[in-house]
């Protein structure tokens, strides 16, 4: 497989990796389990182990359960990359919201008594959308 890639998705446990960018997570990529059966055994997967999408190596982005030769994402005609980084983009939304709703307490870890809207002073408003860039 190729290194480095924008985008890691391994089919057996049906993750989805961003490898770049904000929202990759510290370190390193941030993958999200993605528990949406009819999506992953779509036919036109049943023979991809994993994809790196986005790599320098683009003849090395698609690898496939037999012998076939890896290949292109845009030569393995699977579709738009969207229909990947827009699961993606669901499920760090919930993340983002879900940081937000649990920020409630200051450093030393006391609960923090505020309005809505002194907390979106404090921090932002809540998010409501996420698109990868």
């Amino acid at each position: 497989m190729a290194t480095n890639a924008n985008w890691t998705i391994i089919f057996d446990d049906k993750s989805i990796l961003k490898n770049y960018d904000e929202g990759s997570g510290i370190g390193g990529a941030l993958g999200y389990k993605i528990d949406d059966d009819a999506f992953w055994n779509d036919a036109k997967f049943s023979n991809i182990w994993a994809i790196q999408y986005g790599t320098s190596v683009s003849s090395d982005e698609v690898e496939y359960r037999d012998t076939t030769p890896h290949t292109s994402y845009a030569d393995a005609n699977l579709g738009d990359i969207n229909q990947f980084t827009n699961k993606w983009d669901a499920k760090h939304l919930i993340y983002l919201q879900e940081t937000w709703d649990n920020d409630n307490y200051d450093e030393n870890g006391n609960l923090i008594t505020e309005t809505e809207s002194e907390k979106i002073a404090r921090i932002g408003a809540r998010p409501t959308s996420y698109t990868s860039s």
